[in-house]
């Protein structure tokens, strides 16, 4: 039985704008305001406490932002914003997928671990095509639980069945590296592709495939 290895997406798969390094950092609505005529500081009130209704799945993405964007002056369609959003908050992070791609060829069994509604989960494993990557994606509006609660780990661990040996997980979070941690998985806190690279295990498959194609 392979290990199971779990990814966060934003800061680890996605470049983030929440990165802890200031140079590393991605901001998908740098020109939102040219664009669709919204001020990006004055949008960011739409991530308040309801925004975890939304991420739980509770209440819909698009009503949510029905009701949010003409507060900011939006007059456009809400479907083309969803659009513009989607497909600018998906700059994917190539060293890490190449590293995956890697493993996964290794046979490694990979899943996606991630707080997100169902539209971007959505476009995360269609369009953006991780589903060719990973086994499967434990999301939050899935699940009805967000990290770092630990409902979200014990019911990925029920869609992921009996392990041999407990879960690698790599996420951006210093809260939900502790969580994890502390409901049982081996849980490693990602700022950089090494924190991947550089763990014996990811290591030593990583040997293992290159030794295997020599």
């Amino acid at each position: 039985m392979s290990r199971a290895v779990l990814f966060d997406v934003d800061g680890v798969l996605v470049h983030s704008r929440f990165h802890p390094n200031e140079g590393a950092r991605r901001f998908w609505d740098t020109h939102l305001l040219e664009d669709m005529g919204v001020d990006p500081a004055r949008f960011q009130q739409f991530f308040g406490a309801d925004f975890d209704q939304v991420i739980m799945g509770k209440r819909s993405f698009v009503n949510a932002l029905d009701a949010f964007l003409p507060s900011v002056g939006y007059k456009g369609s809400t479907m083309d914003f969803i659009g513009y959003w989607l497909a600018r908050d998906s700059q994917l992070n190539r060293q890490l997928l190449h590293v995956i791609k890697r493993l996964r060829a290794g046979g490694a069994r990979l899943y996606l671990a991630t707080n997100q509604e169902h539209l971007r989960a959505s476009y995360l494993w269609n369009e953006l095509k991780l589903s060719h990557l990973f086994d499967d994606m434990f999301y939050a509006a899935r699940l009805g639980a967000m990290k770092p609660d630990r409902e979200f780990f014990r019911r990925t661990e029920d869609y992921l069945g009996p392990q041999a040996e407990r879960p690698l997980f790599f996420d951006d979070s210093e809260r939900v590296i502790e969580a994890g941690n502390k409901y049982g998985w081996e849980s490693v806190l990602f700022n950089h592709i090494t924190d991947c690279t550089g763990h014996p295990w990811v290591a030593a498959r990583l040997h293992l495939a290159t030794t295997n194609h020599a």
